[in-house]
């Protein structure tokens, strides 16, 4: 009976493409009737991303950077889309434009995608900008740039605890790296456990974890899905690797790697920390 729990695991999946499908469709026939239209243009490409088909995303932001070259929204989206297919260096150059042309500007709320339980954004425009810069920044190896995005990330993610938990898990991994250990756990001092988190329970944990309120292995849970796998499982790896647990960390890096989540931060983080230690 083995077949049966197969279909049964995979029928949430295949209800979830299905959805993902017609909202791509439904984008496609908003964007065909106004084909000047940025904001509809935009949510093609995000459509297709959400499919993992980011080589068309790509194009699509391309192409609207032709209509509209001052709209930092297509740069950020892109870059994003340029994070998924590992093209570090063009996104980094997608960031810094976007952020150029959001200097002086009052910063607004992105409008979810795939909502949250409370259908309620809680992310800016601007903190995208910064969020995935550093990431792009950390991924490279980059961790002095990455800092400094990220505290320019910070600085908008005050308005709510889930911005604070995503910005204050990377900003703390970046100082770790750079081995300013102290200044990182001046980073963990606003994080606790009762913190109002609707989407980000995988950085809260592991926040909690640096804090030694977790364990490693709370983190590590063969019932999690696969995204929290690669999300926890990256701070998890990341974890034994600053304590010196090399052999620890490249085990938590390859059961990441193994799992489906390609396009997710933790494993394309995971997927860079095997590389490096391969080259070693």
């Amino acid at each position: 009976m083995r077949w049966l729990w197969i279909v049964v695991l995979a029928l949430p999946l295949l209800a979830q493409t299905s959805t993902l499908e017609k909202n791509y469709e439904e984008a496609i026939k908003a964007y065909e009737a106004d084909p000047q239209n940025i904001d509809k243009l935009i949510w093609v490409g995000r459509r297709l991303g959400y499919l993992s088909r980011f080589d068309e995303a790509i194009a699509v932001y391309t192409k609207g950077i032709g209509m509209a070259p001052k709209d930092a929204r297509l740069y950020r989206h892109r870059g994003h889309r340029y994070i998924s297919t590992r093209r570090y260096t063009l996104a980094i150059a997608d960031f810094e434009e976007a952020a150029k042309l959001q200097r002086g500007k009052k910063d607004e709320i992105e409008p979810d995608g795939q909502p949250n339980k409370l259908n309620k954004p809680l992310s800016t425009l601007q903190f995208n900008i910064f969020y995935h810069l550093g990431l792009a920044h950390y991924l490279r190896g980059d961790f002095d740039s990455a800092l400094s995005a990220y505290e320019e990330c910070m600085k908008r993610s005050r308005n709510n605890d889930d911005s604070l938990v995503a910005t204050s898990d990377w900003l703390y991994m970046t100082l770790r790296r750079l081995g300013k250990k102290g200044a990182a756990e001046k980073v963990l001092g606003p994080i606790q456990p009762n913190m109002n988190i609707i989407e980000n329970m995988s950085y809260h944990n592991r926040l909690l974890m640096y804090k030694g309120l977790k364990k490693p292995e709370d983190l590590l849970s063969d019932n999690a899905d696969a995204l929290t796998l690669a999300t926890q499982g990256y701070g998890v790896g990341n974890w034994y690797l600053y304590n010196g647990e090399t052999e620890k960390a490249r085990n938590v890096f390859e059961k990441v790697v193994a799992g489906p989540q390609k396009a997710a931060f933790g494993y394309i983080a995971a997927e860079v920390e095997l590389e490096r230690m391969n080259h070693q």
